[in-house]
């Protein structure tokens, strides 16, 4: 079932993206009395799963869920509808229209990329709000229980100040995906700031690693289960532990400490049951544990408890719409620094490309609509991002040439245009036999 809903989410994001990308195409097009011969969600190599022609036009649906494709007469595509372009040039055709009116046409898909994950972003400014921690409010720091992190020198406990010299507000979902992306961080620890400089091949580091999210907010020690072996029957679960061994704890992390120093031993403890402080005697095994799974508390809890004060922020329609705006910027940013990264050798960032897999595994296993607009916002951007590179065969080579075009005042020859489709056609094979590659050696290597 989980496997489901994920594929659910995915092929609908997908369809959705492809659908309204090629509408951007489509539209100006039609607007400029351009021929279109086939509009197609997925590509129909050999054969359709279902397909209908309308005026001019046939709609169908592919059996091959890579992306999707309008065929424009008179252009030079991936068709390469060789035998068309060596007829006389049609009013109706791409090649006969002018440069501007074709520079609309291929820029029309980006648009409406971008202009889709705006929306969505507004959207859920207005449906959802903001929720968050103010950065203020984490009186004891931050949880750092990654390795990479750990190497690269944070600690559990130190506050998050500025990434990037840009001064951190709120702890929310971007945080993560900052410190990756930046190039120094400036902590605060036992009351003095000092700044990490973040490796250059951080990324390639924390591909190593599978354990704990890069910073997280520190949890009280919550029982979730007793196993039936563990030595400690009187715990209980959502028992939360508040001292051991005389020792006041509040999170989790300072028991560790704790325990290792109290191996095979009995000690005495506290804990919170049902709102009041219960005392207890606790055995310790020989590797520092007591025996139990750890139970997770939610939001409200832990602000019931007095852990943390949730912050949330509702917005009406008008004001939804700068804060939409300033969320697509900040993710459009992002996105082109990820970029800039996996063209950097330096970072070994590129050994982290992914595929189809890879923007598999990005959606939840249950259905949470929040999470699917997020997701198919960011990636819309992507997609947005990506087919504006300057490579034959993607808009951005259209593009490129057509804006020689309009500045030199000559039109590349159709030849030339078939070879650098080509050549552009074999380069994103080659991207995308290595990014999916990589997901299949993440795979295995897994």
């Amino acid at each position: 079932m989980d496997i489901v809903i994920k594929l659910s989410q995915f092929l609908l994001s997908l369809s959705l993206l492809i659908i309204l990308h090629e509408l951007g195409h489509f539209i100006p097009a039609k607007l400029f009395k351009t021929r279109v011969e086939k509009f197609y969600l997925f590509f129909d190599v050999k054969y359709s799963l279902f397909k209908k022609k309308i005026g001019e036009t046939e709609y169908g649906i592919g059996w091959l869920p890579l992306g999707g494709y309008v065929k424009i007469s008179g252009m030079i595509d991936e068709s390469m509808d060789k035998e068309q372009m060596a007829q006389d040039p049609q009013p109706w055709e791409f090649r006969t229209k002018p440069a501007w009116q074709r520079l609309i046409i291929m820029l029309g898909g980006v648009t409406v990329n971008f202009i889709l994950a705006f929306i969505i972003y507004i959207g859920m400014a207005f449906a959802y709000g903001d929720t968050y921690i103010a950065n203020s409010d984490l009186k004891d720091g931050v949880a750092i229980d990654n390795p990479a992190m750990i190497k690269a020198g944070f600690k559990t406990g130190d506050k998050i100040i500025s990434i990037d010299n840009k001064k951190v507000e709120n702890f929310d979902s971007d945080m993560n995906m900052n410190v990756i992306m930046a190039k120094e961080v400036l902590i605060e620890r036992n009351g003095q700031q000092q700044t990490i400089k973040m490796p250059k091949d951080f990324v390639d580091q924390l591909s190593k690693t599978e354990k704990g999210l890069l910073i997280g907010i520190r949890y009280p020690y919550a029982i979730g289960k007793v196993t039936e072996d563990s030595p400690n029957q009187n715990l209980k679960p959502k028992d939360l532990i508040l001292s051991l061994n005389g020792q006041k704890i509040k999170y989790f992390d300072e028991a560790k400490a704790i325990l290792e120093v109290n191996k095979e031993k009995t000690i005495p403890a506290v804990v919170l049951r049902d709102l009041k402080e219960t005392p207890i005697t606790l055995k310790v095994s020989k590797d520092a544990k007591l025996g139990v799974a750890l139970g997770s508390l939610d939001m409200k809890s832990l602000e019931k408890l007095g852990y943390y004060k949730i912050s949330t922020k509702e917005y009406g329609f008008f004001e939804s719409i700068p804060v939409g705006l300033e969320k697509g910027k900040d993710q459009l940013i992002g996105y082109g620094k990820q970029l800039k990264m996996i063209f950097n050798p330096e970072t070994k960032a590129y050994k982290q490309v992914g595929g189809f897999a890879a923007i598999y595994n990005i959606f939840p296993s249950s259905w949470s609509w929040e999470v699917f607009w997020n997701i198919t916002a960011l990636l819309s951007i992507m997609l947005g991002v990506m087919n504006l590179l300057p490579i034959p065969a993607l808009d951005g080579g259209h593009v490129m040439f057509l804006l020689y075009e309009i500045i030199s005042g000559k039109k590349p020859s159709d030849k030339f245009l078939e070879n650098a489709q080509m050549v552009g056609f074999v380069l994103l094979i080659t991207l995308l036999l290595f990014a999916n590659g990589n997901d299949i050696y993440k795979a295995i290597m897994k």
